[in-house]
């Protein structure tokens, strides 16, 4: 079992050793990066290269480890009961699996996604320690220990808005993608747009890199918003001609694809005068 990227996702050599790195330790691959360098993409090509199921955890804010686990459905209980519902008396009726139980009871490996991890409270990891590592939990309403009947593909991305335990860390293989060279970008976009003409994509590389490397920016353009810029290029017939007349009058067309905030475009506008 082996992940060397596919047709519709560019790995590169080093990201390849830690997807295969973790598998082969069976540790969950915890994936920093830049937002938009393709850190969830990465578990779902790992799935389809793997031909596995993938199962997804997405987490906010509000979401405690729990609801991974399991939740217990005590307000439809007391319903039923008022209702006089035979369902009642079995209590596994009010067990609402979460994503890592659904992976647990899975017949075959899968993969399991944990979107985003640094979004949710602090304690958040460390309330998966035991589950992670023993890939088991014990079900308090049911009176009995949930194993993994095949130890699941871990994939857990983080933006790095929050420092994570160490405990936590110590239990992960760790990869930082870093945002793609000049060579590996063309090959991203050619795989979106297999027809577009190769001058728009030098020129197009060309002024986005001027943006993204423009000292002082808050939040750099990724490589999702280079690909959403050229779509719209192509949307509205702007070919490389266009790109380098709109240039040479200190324009970038459709620069709010690119620039996502008041700050870093005031900052581009400076340049421009």
């Amino acid at each position: 079992m082996k992940f060397n990227g596919t047709t519709d996702y560019i790995a590169a050599n080093d990201l390849q050793i830690a997807v295969n790195a973790a598998i082969a330790l069976e540790k969950p691959l915890l994936i920093k990066g830049e937002p938009g360098t393709g850190k969830t993409m990465l578990a779902h090509e790992i799935a389809k290269a793997l031909e596995l199921e993938l199962y997804t955890w997405h987490i906010k804010s509000t979401t405690k480890a729990q609801q991974g686990l399991y939740e217990y459905d005590a307000v439809s209980r007391l319903r039923d009961a008022q209702l006089s519902d035979n369902k009642v008396h079995d209590i596994a009726n009010y067990i609402v699996k979460g994503k890592l139980w659904e992976a647990f009871e899975a017949d075959k490996k899968v993969v399991l996604l944990i979107d985003e991890i640094d979004k949710a409270d602090i304690e958040f990891p460390n309330d998966l320690l035991l589950e992670l590592d023993k890939m088991e939990f014990y079900c308090y309403e049911l009176q009995r220990s949930i194993q993994a009947k095949n130890r699941p593909i871990v994939i857990i991305t983080s933006n790095n808005e929050k420092e994570l335990p160490d405990a936590f860390l110590r239990r992960c293989f760790f990869h930082y993608i870093s945002f793609p060279d000049r060579n590996t970008l063309e090959k991203i976009v050619e795989i979106h747009y297999p027809d577009l003409e190769n001058e728009l994509i030098q020129e197009a590389m060309i002024q986005f890199e001027q943006l993204r490397n423009r000292q002082g920016l808050k939040k750099k353009p990724s490589t999702s918003e280079l690909l959403d810029w050229i779509k719209l290029l192509m949307v509205n017939g702007i070919n490389a001609e266009g790109l380098r007349q709109e240039a040479q009058q200190n324009k970038v067309p459709l620069i709010g694809a690119i620039i996502k905030n008041e700050q870093d475009l005031a900052l581009i506008e400076q340049k421009y005068r």
